[in-house]
């Protein structure tokens, strides 16, 4: 079978890409200021809420996840809910007939693991172990586990979302052409495990306030001397 390629080995000019976090970081935090992580939701919630929020808004991801905390008392009464009723009850979250079922599996999952529906059982880990047990579950992908990671127990793990994502192959950090997936282990080199938290939330701050999908406002950007999307446009204008 042949070796999987590391993610790093995909990315040319490692060392120059490295080179950009100190300035735009510094430049970020002037921006959006420094973050102490902070646990808004244990475990299971963040790990539930992350099924939901896939392919849909944090508004509808939230709305669903709410109905979800109303109409069952705990996580057993989602697992053993009649399936029809848990799939109307996160409607919101768009898939439904999908996430409610992937849901229930993996609570089913957890419970055979810990005997309890919790999943502190992953601070226990290493970080190499806890990611691939979450990306074991069906439908959980590298974001998913690096969130539940980050946001939930502090750990340190860099999630890319679409935001981080776009703004990332801009700067130059990451290549134009590496995958999504491939993104994570590339930021968590580039950046000091310690900022992981931080850092991301100042991207996707960034990435919502400034550098948008269709029409980045590179003239207010305050990265903009860092990145390679603003100097290919001012070269070609």
């Amino acid at each position: 079978m042949a070796r999987k390629r590391d993610p790093l080995e995909k990315v040319d000019n490692f060392s120059a890409r490295k080179a950009k976090y100190a300035p735009v970081a510094e430049a970020l935090t002037k921006v959006y200021g420094e973050l102490d992580w902070s646990r808004n939701q244990d475990g299971m919630d963040e790990l539930i809420s992350c099924i939901l929020s896939q392919s849909t808004t944090d508004t509808n991801r939230d709305r669903a996840f709410a109905r979800l905390k109303e109409r069952f008392a705990d996580w057993e009464a989602v697992r053993f809910a009649n399936l029809e009723e848990l799939i109307d009850a996160v409607r919101p979250a768009g898939l439904a007939n999908q996430k409610a079922p992937r849901i229930q599996d993996a609570l089913a999952v957890i419970f055979e693991k810990a005997g309890e529906y919790s999943i502190d059982f992953l601070d226990e880990m290493s970080m190499q172990e806890a990611k691939a047990w979450l990306v074991s579950l069906k439908g959980i992908g590298p974001k998913t586990a690096a969130i539940v990671l980050c946001f939930a127990y502090g750990r340190p793990a860099f999630p890319v979302d679409t935001h981080i994502y776009r703004v990332s192959k801009r700067i130059g950090f990451i290549p134009e052409k590496l995958s999504a997936d491939d993104a994570h282990p590339v930021m968590e080199a580039i950046a000091p495990p310690a900022d992981y938290y931080q850092f991301h939330i100042q991207l996707i701050q960034h990435g919502r306030d400034t550098c948008h999908a269709r029409k980045p406002a590179c003239e207010r950007c305050p990265i903009a001397d860092c990145c390679d999307y603003y100097t290919a446009a001012r070269e070609s204008a």
